[in-house]
């Protein structure tokens, strides 16, 4: 809007009935009384998340399945950290719902080895549940690869992400989203290096292109550790973004991957995925963001 140095009464009774939500602009300048143009209505607040939801879907990978909590490279769905039924774990689902009713509100679709291209399949299995809180926790295989020129590229990943919620949308749009950030890869190596049946283990290919050569320090190797955690921070800043866009989706603002995993918080078996213990480290920080107001 241009300024004149004099106004008239009129300009001065539009302006404060565009103060009142009545809407009316001086769109040419000068005294002249030129069309008007309606002030923009006030954006809808956006919904208020629920901190209490009836069910729960869970997506994502073998940490999700919890894969190696029970036994060496195996799936033991029943220490999940999402819907899970173990008093050990004492799982997201089960806190939220109390445990009967878990066992026929809560599904797990999740598959290990899933990256995120993969999670569109099982958004589109969850949906048919409508339930009203999907726990997404994926990415850690798109980084987890034979090499790191075999890593999941960040643009890659952010189509895959929101090619994923859009398929959520379309069949339940009012289901919430919870989505976990990916670990920190470079901190379960250091932590799992210590043991040396672990690092027998790693060697059957888990995780290589972080896990690969465990003991090795050179500038190669560390070069190689850093590009795979640079990318695991770019995949959570993807989840952070995409999921900003959503009303109905929270990210946990990297808490997951800012988790100082243990030796106790590490599988027994490979060293590398969530033991029962970690398993309920996970399912604590779920509940702590999922039941938080803001």
């Amino acid at each position: 809007m241009r300024k004149q140095g004099h106004r008239s009464r009129a300009v001065v009774a539009v302006l404060t009935a565009a103060l009142v939500g009545v809407a009316g602009c001086d769109a040419v300048g000068g005294d002249s009384a030129g069309p008007t143009q309606k002030a923009k209505p006030s954006p809808k607040p956006s919904p208020a998340w629920d901190s209490s939801p009836g069910s729960v879907a869970a997506v994502g990978d073998s940490i999700t399945r919890g894969f190696d909590a029970c036994g060496i490279l195996t799936d033991c769905p029943d220490v999940s950290w999402a819907t899970g039924s173990s008093a050990q774990v004492d799982s997201l689902a089960v806190r939220l719902l109390g445990k009967a009713k878990a066992a026929g509100h809560s599904w797990n679709y999740a598959v290990s080895g899933s990256r995120m291209a993969d999670l569109s399949t099982q958004m589109a299995q969850a949906a048919t549940r409508a339930p009203e809180l999907v726990t997404v926790m994926a990415g850690a295989n798109d980084a987890c690869r034979d090499s790191t020129a075999a890593m999941t590229s960040v643009a890659g990943f952010r189509a895959d992400f929101e090619d994923a919620l859009s398929v959520l949308r379309g069949k339940a749009p009012k289901a919430q989203v919870y989505v976990a950030s990916v670990p920190n890869l470079k901190r379960l190596w250091s932590q799992g290096r210590t043991n040396p049946m672990g690092k027998q283990v790693w060697k059957l290919g888990v995780c290589p292109s972080m896990l690969a050569d465990a003991d090795a320090v050179d500038a190669a190797a560390t070069e190689r550790r850093d590009t795979v955690q640079k990318r695991v921070q770019e995949y959570n800043a993807v989840l952070k973004e995409v999921c900003a866009q959503d009303a109905h989706c929270r990210y946990d603002g990297g808490a997951v991957y800012a988790y100082r995993f243990g030796t106790d918080q590490l599988s027994h078996w490979d060293w590398f995925h969530p033991s029962v213990d970690g398993q309920a480290r996970l399912a604590e920080i779920a509940y702590r963001k999922v039941r938080s107001v803001t």
